[in-house]
């Protein structure tokens, strides 16, 4: 029986003019992944990744800590969601992500800003009077991570690896789970909020259906150095 480990990519830049790679902080969160990695997985992984900076630095930061060798597959399926233009076309603005994050940081609770503004930004997107709007619809994102999700699912069934491993993003993640719990938008995207740098989200298959056997677990980071833990 394969299970399936999806994961986030650690914290990435935030604000930046490119938002697409991993800060100090997301290369160590990667490095403690792939350590956690070294104790709990037996043989060599089955790796995909998302073909996106930030998921191959971390895919390869990790590996590098425990199955140096393993062939990455890179299939951009699993990439996130374009968030800087749904942030954009909630309030334009931020079309300049260094505004986005000057308005954070000017806030007394930042984080609760900021969850505010993607709460909208994600409403405005998935809501259904502007998927025109968008260069990805909510509607063909939801399919494309689905149905990557199911290819996935049937190949492992054919070659039944024990592990596969999938380095993507948040709001993927929060999908192939809403899928299994049969959520809507709103509820799936409230997981996406919570889903922590470098956690894994745990499948496990039976034939070519994927189960969900946990979410967003990051105890690993939190041990070693509870200062390291992020969200955003």
């Amino acid at each position: 029986m394969t299970t399936i480990y999806l994961i986030r990519h650690g914290q990435a830049s935030f604000g930046a003019e490119s938002y697409d790679k991993l800060s100090p902080n997301g290369e160590l969160q990667a490095k403690l992944l792939g350590q956690y990695f070294n104790q709990i997985l037996k043989e060599e992984p089955y790796v995909i990744a998302g073909s996106m900076q930030r998921h191959q630095q971390t895919a390869n930061l990790a590996l590098a800590e425990c199955f140096p060798d393993t062939h990455i597959i890179t299939n951009n399926a699993w990439n996130e969601f374009n968030h800087q233009q749904v942030f954009a076309q909630y309030e334009p603005r931020f079309n300049e992500p260094h505004l986005l994050k000057q308005d954070v940081e000017n806030e007394a609770n930042p984080r609760a800003y900021l969850a505010k503004i993607f709460e909208g930004a994600i409403e405005r997107w998935t809501g259904g009077d502007y998927h025109h709007e968008y260069d990805e619809s909510w509607p063909n994102f939801k399919s494309r991570v689905e149905t990557a999700l199911q290819n996935l699912s049937d190949e492992l069934a054919k070659t039944k690896p024990r592990y596969a491993v999938v380095f993507t993003s948040g709001g993927v993640i929060s999908v192939a789970a809403g899928k299994l719990l049969e959520l809507n938008a709103n509820r799936t995207f409230a997981l996406n909020w919570a889903i922590a740098n470098t956690s894994m989200t745990t499948l496990r298959l039976v034939g070519n259906e994927p189960q969900l056997l946990s979410l967003n677990e990051h105890h690993f980071i939190k041990a070693a150095d509870s200062q390291l833990l992020t969200w955003i």
